[in-house]
């Protein structure tokens, strides 16, 4: 599977285990023993020869990789890496008798390797299973028989058997049984979703109960799971300002640390010599230097950034939320201005008849008429009539059927003229109508030019939209906006409601784009939308949020950020969690930065020591490594 293979690239994964878990072990027993010998040595008190022999096979058994790996490092013109810094920095105490030091400098440097090892690979875990969501194969079911194949070789109309307990391996839609789904890997909701024929299910859901058969509604590459792949496996290529900040100053201050270390053992001795006439104590002078190269080395510095949004992005990805680049969690987290679509995004999206209004005909003939124009359409509001007509269509009535952007249909039944929609398309037409007084969506109806009354519909608003919009005023947000298409009272209906401060209606795409373009010029802006007609909008916005990803082609490829259920309260989780991201991140800036910089001024004016500088490199790791790895306490039950 060519998005799993890259996908295990990038994020560096192991199958083999055991061998890695050996591994370790096998580093730990040589530390153990490294210390042993010198423990044992020191205190039996041998003769300084043999003490320096057992030292340095003590050295040997610790740290020959680190050796080899800094010659290959000179020999390939890498440049000074952690292991060339370490391997000059421990021979040179050697060579200035502080033999014990050298060996600490070596055993510490391979515990803070281990740790970035061990927290990697706990932040790597979240994402890990996301590789898992890819089924390895497919039950094909062709003419009663059953023939196992790779997901990758199923095509659009084939069918397919799921057993229970077996992922889906492609996005269909059922045919024939009802199950339970587990939805937690994709959307990190653990309430299992009961779906039946005409269900569509996505691939990576894992099936429940009872067997079911599905047919292939897309190829693989554009299955749910190949793309939610394909978005994680390129989430580490977006850096964030932060990242590459940190990457670039790396590079600046470890030459420029080396320089200072040559400088602290060149220059002073030569002002001994020169100028005060002194024998130049070279020792000195060469293990403050050795203590200043032990600071330059750029680990702690360069895994504190990239480990805090490593690991915050993995959690993300546990709560459902995936984010497809750091430089978006740096974004989002300035974000103060909020602007939302109301259908599917506020609302449930699910519309229901709740009137007939001014209605000339008999209400069973009108409500038939206009079901078969809105037939031709895929708007949610087309569904309400549709359901709340009950009958059959007969689409030979039915022709010249137009949807008409923003406005409704138009097309002739029964050899009529119809034009449903809202009061634009009355107005375009030249119709008078009737305005409703009642707060819900309005679909106007004129036949053969001449007005015939109106349906009333309502929404039904998310129960978590109210709680969602306190929660990002708590959080920071200053101003949420609620940009839809729907008449005033509606729009001003359900802002009140839940809470939103201010809120246009009545528009069309092009109208909510240009109102987020002039947003955008006064304070970094997040819009949240259904990722199908607020297409603009998203890929417009500094962070697009596109909400239920799953089977949501253009939310996945268009959005910065998608929310893998419908859930409002995901934004507001999103917003904290980045927000709990970039603290992280500077936290470990200033703890790596700040101890190595206040450690090197100790070290140039001799009151640091080579094991404060093995604290300022390893020890800073370390406290680095436990900081990002709070972030993996967060989850879903978070207290906003």
């Amino acid at each position: 599977m060519e998005n799993e293979a890259k996908l295990e690239d990038e994020i560096d994964v192991d199958n083999n285990v055991e061998e890695e878990e050996g591994n370790i072990k096998i580093h730990i027993i040589r530390m153990i023993i490294a210390v042993l010998l010198v423990v044992i040595a020191h205190i039996i008190k041998l003769d300084t020869k043999y003490e320096l022999i057992i030292s340095i096979l003590a050295y040997i058994i610790c740290g020959y990789e680190i050796v080899i790996n800094a010659f290959k490092s000179v020999f390939r013109g890498e440049g000074l890496d952690e292991n060339v810094l370490m391997t000059i920095a421990s021979i040179g105490a050697f060579i200035i008798g502080e033999t014990h030091e050298a060996i600490a400098v070596i055993i510490f440097f391979q515990i803070g390797e281990m740790f970035e090892e061990f927290s990697m690979d706990k932040s790597r875990n979240s994402i890990k299973s996301l590789v898992e969501i890819m089924p390895e194969f497919a039950n094909l079911y062709i003419d009663g028989n059953v023939k196992i194949v790779k997901p990758e070789e199923l095509k659009i109309g084939d069918t397919i058997i799921i057993n229970p307990y077996e992922k889906i391996p492609i996005d269909g839609e059922i045919v024939e049984g009802a199950t339970t789904l587990n939805t937690a890997m994709l959307t990190g909701e653990s309430i299992p979703r009961y779906v039946t024929v005409g269900d569509s299910v996505a691939s990576g859901l894992m099936n429940n109960d009872k067997v079911i058969k599905v047919q292939v509604k897309k190829e693989f590459k554009d299955s749910t799971a190949s793309k939610i792949l394909d978005l994680i496996e390129n989430a580490t290529e977006k850096k964030s300002k932060s990242e590459t900040f940190i990457r670039s100053f790396a590079k600046i201050y470890t030459p420029i640390v080396c320089i200072i270390s040559a400088l602290t053992f060149i220059m002073p001795s030569l002002f001994q010599y020169l100028f005060m006439h002194m024998k130049p104590e070279f020792s000195i002078w060469a293990y403050r230097a050795l203590t200043i190269l032990v600071i330059s080395c750029p680990c702690a510095i360069l895994i504190s950034v990239p480990l805090a949004f490593f690991t915050g992005i993995g959690t993300a990805s546990k709560m459902g939320i995936l984010i497809k680049g750091t430089n978006y969690v740096e974004v989002l987290s300035k974000v103060k201005t909020f602007a939302f679509d109301k259908t599917g995004t506020m609302t449930k999206g699910v519309f229901e008849v709740v009137g007939i209004h001014h209605c000339k005909m008999s209400e069973d003939e009108f409500i038939k008429i206009v079901a078969h124009i809105e037939f031709f359409s895929n708007h949610p509001i087309a569904k309400s009539i549709l359901k709340y007509y009950g009958k059959n269509i007969d689409i030979n009535k039915v022709n010249d059927v137009i949807e008409i952007g923003g406005r409704g249909l138009s097309g002739v039944v029964n050899g009529k003229k119809v034009l449903a929609g809202n009061d634009k398309l009355m107005k375009d037409n030249n119709i008078d109508f009737i305005e409703c007084k009642s707060a819900g969506t309005i679909v106007h109806v004129a036949i053969d030019g001449s007005y015939e009354g109106h349906i009333l519909i309502d929404d039904v608003i998310k129960e978590n939209a109210e709680k969602s919009i306190s929660c990002l005023k708590r959080l920071g947000a200053k101003k949420t906006i609620m940009l839809t298409g729907d008449r005033e009272s509606t729009a001003k209906e359900v802002s009140d409601k839940i809470g939103i401060d201010e809120h246009h209606s009545s528009l069309l795409p092009d109208e909510k784009l240009k109102i987020v373009e002039e947003l955008i010029k006064d304070e970094k802006l997040s819009f949240i939308g259904d990722g199908v007609n607020d297409a603009p909008c998203i890929t417009r916005a500094d962070v697009g949020i596109a909400m239920g990803g799953v089977g949501s082609d253009t939310a996945i490829e268009l959005s910065d950020i998608v929310l893998m259920n419908d859930d409002i309260l995901g934004v507001p989780k999103a917003y904290y969690l980045v927000k709990r991201i970039m603290k992280t991140v500077y936290e470990n800036i200033f703890i790596s930065i700040g101890i190595k910089v206040l450690v090197l001024i100790l070290s140039m004016i001799g009151i640091s020591n080579m094991w404060l500088a093995v604290f300022s490199d390893v020890g800073v790791m370390i406290l680095a490594v436990l900081n990002s790895m709070r972030l993996m306490r967060i989850n879903n039950s978070v207290k906003l």
